[in-house]
């Protein structure tokens, strides 16, 4: 599968091994002097390792990975170590990557390990449902600061009070000046920033937007994106938009979307869009519903329909 993990410029690297302590999950080893990922298995493409490189010789870089295995990964942790175990879980945690930490600890338990839960930042209150995979971070929507690189690139869910801001109305919407809550649930949103793999997908029902649609209609937060994940994107100025096609995919099989909705404009470049989501069905083992919706340039709704 296509997946976003880390690539090492040789050239750059000067052997100083602060990516290998900055990777928990062993994905890293100096070989020669120079730093080499042994194994897709272990990388899990959140980037700690970027934030420790002093050379800048570590970047992402998305092509075809083998998927990231948490049970491998603890396999080959747990002789090192508490200290070890308790950075990389909560390493994930930080990230919100939830299922991994419920499988990490799962994995623990099997083998008769027992890490705290609190030392990985999991409140009391959520521990009892960890193993499940449903407890809630006690960070409560708060990103700690994280050695992993470019910000723009750390996947962190949103969480908001209900109080709102002001948005224009779109036809039978209601009055203007009516508080609305924002109803974005993760950062980053473009399509190309977007790991397929983060928790904030999984299960979900994804709105594929193009860039211009928010704009146009004024009531797009509470139209079209309540009790959605998000992704934008722009079939005429994106570049490498073949890869939406690949990314798309994992997101039905990987993180197993629940539907997809494709929100485009009534420009005829826009309708890019709605034909890389059909290529990415075609290609997916599994088949989701997926709904076009198209909105003329003064945000009304045009057409709506599932294809």
């Amino acid at each position: 599968m296509k997946r976003t993990v880390i690539r090492i410029d040789e050239a750059f690297c000067n052997g100083c091994g602060n990516c290998i302590d900055g990777c928990h999950e062993g994905a890293l080893q100096l070989i020669d002097g120079k730093a080499v990922m042994i194994s897709d298995l272990y990388c899990d493409g959140l980037g700690a390792c970027i934030g420790e490189c002093p050379v800048g010789a570590i970047a992402f870089e998305e092509r075809e990975a083998a998927p990231y295995d948490e049970e491998a990964v603890m396999e080959r942790l747990a002789p090192k170590g508490e200290a070890v175990l308790i950075a990389h879980l909560r390493h994930l945690h930080e990230h919100n990557e939830h299922k991994w930490v419920a499988q990490g600890l799962d994995c623990l338990k099997k083998r008769g390990i027992h890490v705290d839960p609190k030392k990985i930042g999991i409140t009391s209150e959520s521990s009892g449902n960890c193993v499940s995979g449903s407890f809630r971070p006690d960070t409560a929507g708060r990103n700690e600061p994280l050695a992993c690189g470019c910000p723009g690139t750390m996947a962190r869910e949103i969480r908001r009070p209900q109080a709102g801001f002001a948005v224009a109305p779109a036809p039978n919407a209601a009055p203007y000046g009516e508080l609305r809550c924002s109803e974005l649930r993760q950062f980053p949103v473009q399509l190309h920033l977007l790991n397929p793999q983060a928790g904030f997908l999984r299960d979900a029902d994804l709105l594929l937007a193009a860039d211009c649609t928010a704009f146009a209609c004024g009531d797009f937060h509470n139209r079209f994106l309540r009790g959605k994940s998000l992704a934008i994107a722009c079939p005429k100025l994106d570049s490498n938009t073949q890869t939406y096609v690949g990314k798309l995919t994992e997101m039905i099989d990987g993180a197993k979307i629940n539907t997809l909705t494709v929100l485009v404009m009534e420009v005829p470049c826009c309708r890019g869009l709605v034909q890389i989501a059909r290529q990415a069905r075609e290609k997916a083992r599994r088949h989701i519903p997926v709904k076009t919706v198209v909105l003329s340039a003064g945000g009304e709704v045009i057409d709506d329909q599932w294809i």
